[in-house]
């Protein structure tokens, strides 16, 4: 099993005025100690659950092109991006430059988008969830299209691209990864059966019936259920002094019983770099052997 790094909070003590430094710290920490992949929210305002939207949030593509320069070995991502913030032809260019920037380390994270007051806020295109959806699908066609040799008009509900020319191609064979984020079982698991080489799901009681559902649109699609990364998104908590660590490992095993590959989360404080340092010496390598 794999662990990765999620950063979904960018208010540090520091401030704004130091931000980059030490966003580039816990980037190389986490390179080092062996994190498979670094991810970034997609979003412009704090979310909710992390804290009242006037805190801090970096844009997921600038950001992750700050990152690449900072790291080596890890994957990143965004997780997810909002398929309504950019057009399909733009987000697949958009991607395949961070491929080929960093030697094929790009993963393409999407989902139908849901945060609209910051959409509203902000300008964005926010349409209903029935459209959000067929955009994504769209979304999805056009980047597969885009990452091929076929470089025809692609002429949509929502989306018309004259010519699908992307040059020059991905370095990741035969494209970079697609993962789609969230467990709608009727839309989203339906696509990623159809689409997508990774899964995200919740951990959660719900976690074993969302991969039965995703395992159900796999048959009906004749897709091979096991080509499909499966992971799961949590918090990712050694605590301060790695109190939390054999629990942590208790709970991959779990997850790894269920065909889980990847424990994919945020960690609390990163900043204070320790708790990466945890992970490194007792999760990420117990992870391996799982």
């Amino acid at each position: 099993m794999k662990v990765g790094l999620h950063i979904s909070d960018f208010t540090w003590p520091g401030g704004p005025q130091s931000l980059a430094s030490d966003l580039a710290t816990v980037a190389r920490t986490a390179d080092d100690v062996g994190m498979a992949r670094i991810s970034v929210m997609d979003h412009l305002w704090q979310i909710g659950h992390r804290g009242p939207p006037e805190h801090e949030m970096l844009e997921a593509y600038t950001t992750l092109g700050f990152l690449a320069a900072h790291t080596s070995k890890a994957q990143l991502a965004a997780w997810v991006t909002a398929v309504v913030y950019r057009e399909p032809g733009m987000l697949a260019k958009m991607v395949t430059t961070l491929d080929v920037l960093t030697g094929g380390r790009a993963l393409l994270g999407i989902g139908a988008a849901w945060n609209e007051d910051e959409s509203r806020g902000l300008g964005l295109l926010f349409p209903p969830v029935a459209e959000r959806f067929e955009r994504l699908e769209e979304a999805l066609q056009i980047c597969l299209q885009m990452w091929s040799d076929d470089e025809s008009p692609y002429d949509g509900k929502h989306y018309q691209l004259a010519r699908t020319l992307n040059s020059p191609q991905a370095l990741s064979k035969p494209h970079p990864p697609i993962l789609i984020g969230g467990g709608g079982e009727r839309k989203t698991l339906r696509m990623v059966a159809q689409y997508a080489d990774i899964c995200n799901l919740f951990d959660g009681p719900e976690l074993e019936h969302k991969l039965d559902v995703l395992r159900e649109h796999c048959e009906r699609l004749g897709r091979n259920y096991d080509d499909i990364e499966k992971t799961v998104n949590s918090s990712l908590d050694p605590g301060q002094d790695g109190e939390n660590v054999d629990a942590l490992l208790e709970r991959l095993r779990e997850l790894a019983a269920l065909g889980i590959s990847e424990f994919h989360g945020s960690v609390p404080d990163v900043w204070r770099i320790k708790p990466l340092e945890i992970l490194g010496e007792r999760v990420v390598p117990e992870a391996a052997s799982l």
